[in-house]
């Protein structure tokens, strides 16, 4: 039996008997999932899942088909591994197959993008009720005009229950999500991690947009009171949410985004904010979210009498998650878009101490720095981390990226000169020392200093150039302690910053290489000072 799709499945080549439910809305597909078992609703409506085994991506199980279509556009190696054409076949062969052996499948059409022309028309087939709801939620929701007529470009067909076989499929192991660019189809198979979906759209878009000469970023974006544009690229854990989350200023969205000729706009309909140690007081509208029917909370743990939610228990995972649609956030836009970037912000958490909390980036800079991609772990959040650890994820977003970095970083280049941006580092990490020895950035300096930056009034401060790095570091700003300001005074042996200063600037160096050939010489120049 088949409910209404404008464009059926076995146009698609899929043949099955299950019971179609097409595009269903929140409600019903919360009592789906709650009537199969897969989740509970908690004591103020959210629903509660858990994602078993799988609490993140799985990024060692991706693969891209390796053909005539990617063979020369996609960056192989660790990140963008292959796949066989023969190996796909025969993935899709029983994928094919498992879907007809389904009783019942979740169709949802989505769009990808809110910009109407730079947007894709995504269709996903689940086998869970609550991954459709999550994708439903996170992509951009169709009106039922848009619905009449919808014809899929891609199709993401996503299994939990299917077991990879790694000789027969070429896959790593018994989970699997393999993306073929040509025929324009993922599989996901083995895994209840929803994310995997999410950041598959992210996927496509990053490989289709740049041909259009639009930018696609991993960051979070806002507009000011004064109608100017602010994009935050960032790794997790330097701040991209919280500090675009800021109550005077309308969120575009908290993760992926274009940057086109007329615009910014959020390629999501939806927020995916981690829930771990969530507080009212800290971040009062993500925390709002949890007590709204419609929102997904993925491994949070929940009382079985009260069903009141435990956000400090880490027990079912350390990456709990809550996805919601973005108007659940009170000063959200309504278009899901914003005028092209005033200023572009890289947030980074320095763990060694060494990094001013904002400097000024000349439009080379901010090319090094982009496709540097740096942050540091500290000690304690991976099994065998003690000291502070350079992170390099080039683009703020390397596991998602499929084409060589040097096409994002030009593109930005030339986006930040053609637009006049002002772009600016800020160190969301340590002052006085490393991680153990110095504190964290007080985070009433960093907004003092972010506040200062978007508004303008920053570029009149005094600059000097900084030693180790070459960019500019403001020298006194209004209702900023000036001593931190200056990262080696605020640590007590000096000669000590200077060794870890020339340490991180030789990791910067030695990372870059990768880079050297295909970045303009002036770029090159624009490398700290070994």
């Amino acid at each position: 039996m088949t409910s209404a799709l404008s464009f059926p499945l076995d146009r698609q080549g899929i043949g099955t008997s299950a019971t179609i439910h097409a595009n269903l809305g929140t409600a019903p597909l919360v009592e789906h999932a709650v009537s199969n078992g897969e989740g509970r609703l908690a004591a103020h409506g959210p629903l509660v899942v858990e994602t078993g085994r799988h609490t993140g991506r799985s990024a060692k199980d991706k693969f891209i088909v390796r053909d005539g279509v990617t063979e020369h556009t996609v960056w192989w190696g660790k990140t963008n591994v292959e796949m066989s054409p023969e190996h796909f076949a025969a993935l899709k062969e029983d994928f094919f197959k498992a879907l007809a052996e389904k009783d019942k499948l979740y169709v949802a059409d989505l769009f990808g993008g809110s910009q109407v022309d730079h947007r894709v028309n995504v269709r996903v087939i689940n086998e869970l009720a609550w991954h459709n709801l999550f994708i439903r939620t996170l992509l951009v929701r169709p009106s039922a005009e848009e619905l009449d007529g919808f014809v899929p470009e891609y199709t993401i067909i996503d299994l939990p229950s299917f077991v990879a076989d790694p000789v027969r499929h070429g896959s790593r192991s018994e989970t699997v999500i393999a993306v073929n660019l040509s025929e324009k189809l993922i599989l996901i198979g083995g895994s209840k991690y929803a994310g995997e979906m999410k950041k598959s759209v992210f996927g496509i878009l990053n490989f289709l947009l740049p041909t259009k000469g639009v930018m696609p970023m991993h960051c979070s974006a806002n507009v000011g009171p004064d109608g100017k544009t602010a994009v935050f690229f960032g790794l997790s854990g330097t701040g991209k949410t919280t500090l675009s989350a800021d109550a005077s200023r309308t969120l575009i969205g908290d993760d992926e985004h274009g940057w086109s000729d007329t615009a910014v706009f959020n390629f999501e309909g939806g927020c995916y904010a981690k829930m771990i140690r969530l507080s009212a007081e800290a971040e009062p509208e993500i925390y709002a979210t949890t007590r709204m029917f419609g929102t997904v909370l993925e491994n949070v743990v929940m009382d079985e009498a009260t069903r009141e939610l435990d956000f400090d228990d880490n027990s079912l995972a350390e990456n709990s998650r809550g996805a919601y649609p973005i108007d659940f956030i009170p000063n959200a836009s309504e278009e899901n878009l914003g005028p092209v970037p005033s200023n572009v912000i890289m947030l980074t958490a320095d763990a060694f101490g060494v990094l001013p909390p904002i400097a000024r980036l000349t439009p080379d800079q901010a090319m090094y720095h982009f496709l540097s991609g740096y942050t540091a772990k500290v000690a304690g959040t991976e099994i065998g981390v003690t000291e502070p650890e350079a992170t390099f994820s080039t683009c703020f977003g390397a596991p998602f990226m499929p084409r060589h970095p040097s096409v994002y970083g030009n593109l930005l280049k030339e986006r930040i000169a053609k637009g006049g941006v002002s772009c600016w580092l800020v160190n969301t990490g340590w002052t006085g020392g490393k991680y153990g020895v110095g504190k964290r950035m007080p985070i009433k300096a960093t907004r003092a200093l972010l506040n200062a930056a978007l508004d303008g009034s920053l570029n009149n401060a005094e600059f000097r150039k900084d030693p180790n790095f070459g960019f500019d570091v403001p020298v006194a700003v209004p209702g900023v302690d000036t001593s931190i300001l200056d990262p080696r005074s605020t640590w007590a042996d000096k000669d000590e910053y200077d060794a870890t200063a020339a340490k991180l600037v030789q990791l910067f160096v030695d990372n870059f290489e990768q880079f050297a050939d295909h970045v303009d010489e002036s770029v090159k120049q624009a490398a700290p000072a070994v």
